[in-house]
């Protein structure tokens, strides 16, 4: 029995050379595993530090220009941070567009690796007689894919066109951004200006409040009528906290869409700054042509293509070959195998079918999609002129005369002559006036600005070059994409 073990472990090492080079082959081809750690600790400084240094993306904002894109011809933040400077922060920083840049690299990924070969696959057949004199069989195999279906090459596109999909969700997200910091600014100006307003009405019915106050200490207005005033000073000032709350919450969405810290140093500059809109002789197709949302909608229908492609290509069938060394009774012979599935029974029906359905909801997605923008664009046209009509009415008719009206009143108070009621009517009238003004230009503007996110960009629009583009070739000219 001893012998019998001795027989079969020298046989067996004499195979493990043999079965060593493979296995090293095997082991030099795999990647190694290294951690890295979630530190917010790190990146809580690294936020905090983001408003401090302006250099990289005044770097970015030159860029920027240079690619034909909007930005500031000087990015500096020490004048003030202007809403085209408050864009590029957005650009560069806002944390949405950060992930949605991170799944392109995923799709990356998925693209350089996309269409390679099947690894080859080693086998090994050992066979020993429970006998001292027989010899050890044994059987190296080696078996390779060959793709003679094309499946391999539709991968790769398929792989390609859903890289071109993400590219173009990156444009998408940043055209969204750009409106949403542009809408964000204007809501916050139009909060800063009603704080303002609103401490002005205030400090006028305080001094209206003082009047009343004398005229009740002298008995010429009731205690009931005294009162009023009161109450109404009270309301004011609660309006007025309110609106310094509403303009602080305006303020942090707009910090946030911008990617920096709320407590950071800067000084914005409020302003109402016009969209111009230039007359497009058809806006419909200017819609089809450069929506950077359709432009999504046709790359995921260009994905469902690929799909159908490759699914098709997944019915033929393709050879497996493999090749060996064996032997047994002390012959040695050469192996060969080859094996090729036959595709009628599944010839991959399933997977074909769900492709042609997945492609049709990809065309209608596209469909709906084109539709909904199309009634988004009349209906900012519809607001855009209806609010148009009525802010002109406000500031040419409703705001001048009430403010012609105050004025009035207020010579008359100085000859010693007070309406008090009709003074704090007028000063009331006079705030709604101007607070529906302000409603007016934000809704404006907002249409406005709907109609340029829905018009799209008047030259193709690639993703922002936040990294150095001369690390590597963009993936958008390599996929021959629309820009």
């Amino acid at each position: 029995m001893m012998s019998f073990h001795r027989c079969t472990r020298w046989r067996l090492q004499g195979f493990s050379y043999t079965l060593a080079v493979p296995l090293i082959g095997l082991l030099a081809g795999c990647q190694s595993y290294t951690r890295a750690p979630l530190d917010l600790q790190a990146h809580r400084a690294a936020f905090a530090a983001r408003s401090m240094d302006s250099e990289p993306v005044a770097l970015f904002s030159d860029r920027l220009r240079d690619l034909g894109q909007h930005a500031p011809d000087e990015f500096d933040l020490r004048d003030g941070l202007s809403l085209a400077e408050a864009e590029v922060l957005a650009l560069f920083y806002n944390a949405d567009l950060r992930m949605q840049r991170l799944r392109a690299g995923v799709s990356e990924a998925n693209f350089e690796n996309a269409g390679l070969f099947e690894d080859p696959v080693f086998g090994f057949d050992g066979a020993d007689i429970f006998s001292p004199s027989a010899p050890f069989e044994f059987g190296l195999t080696l078996g390779l894919t060959i793709p003679i279906s094309g499946r391999l090459g539709a991968e790769k596109d398929r792989a390609g066109a859903a890289l071109e999909a993400e590219l173009r969700r990156i444009v998408d997200a940043e055209w969204r951004i750009r409106g949403d910091v542009r809408q964000a600014w204007v809501s916050w100006t139009a909060m800063h200006e009603r704080t303002g307003l609103l401490g002005e009405v205030f400090g006028q019915v305080q001094r209206i409040g003082a009047v009343t106050d004398r005229l009740g200490e002298a008995g010429e207005i009731s205690r009931v009528e005294s009162r009023l005033f009161s109450i109404e000073r009270s309301n004011r000032e609660a309006q007025l906290n309110q609106a310094q709350l509403d303009e602080r919450v305006a303020l942090s969405k707009l910090f946030a869409l911008m990617g920096i810290p709320d407590d950071a140093p800067l000084t914005l500059l409020p302003a109402f700054e016009a969209q111009q809109l230039t007359q497009i002789e058809s806006p419909i197709d200017r819609i089809i042509e450069s929506n950077t949302h359709l432009a999504v909608r046709r790359a995921e229908y260009q994905v469902a293509e690929e799909t159908l492609r490759r699914e098709i290509r997944e019915q033929y069938p393709d050879i497996k070959i493999g090749g060996g060394y064996g032997s047994e009774g002390n012959d040695d012979r050469l192996l060969l195998g080859l094996s090729i599935p036959i595709p009628i029974l599944n010839a991959n029906r399933g997977g074909i079918a769900a492709a042609r359905a997945e492609r049709d909801v990809a065309r209608a997605a596209a469909e709906a999609s084109f539709e909904n923008l199309i009634r988004g664009y009349r209906l900012a046209l519809a607001t855009l002129e209806s609010v148009g009509l009525q802010r002109d009415r406000y500031e040419s008719e409703i705001v001048p005369m009430l403010d012609d009206q105050f004025g009035e009143i207020e010579r008359i108070a100085e000859l010693g002559e007070v309406d008090t009621f009709l003074l704090l009517e007028t000063v009331t009238r006079q705030f709604e006036a101007k607070s529906r003004l302000l409603d007016l230009r934000i809704i404006e503007a907002g249409a406005s600005i709907g109609i340029t996110q829905l018009l799209g960009p008047e030259t193709p629009l690639k993703p922002a070059p936040i990294d150095d583009p001369s690390e590597k070739p963009a993936l958008a000219d390599a996929q021959g994409g629309e820009g």
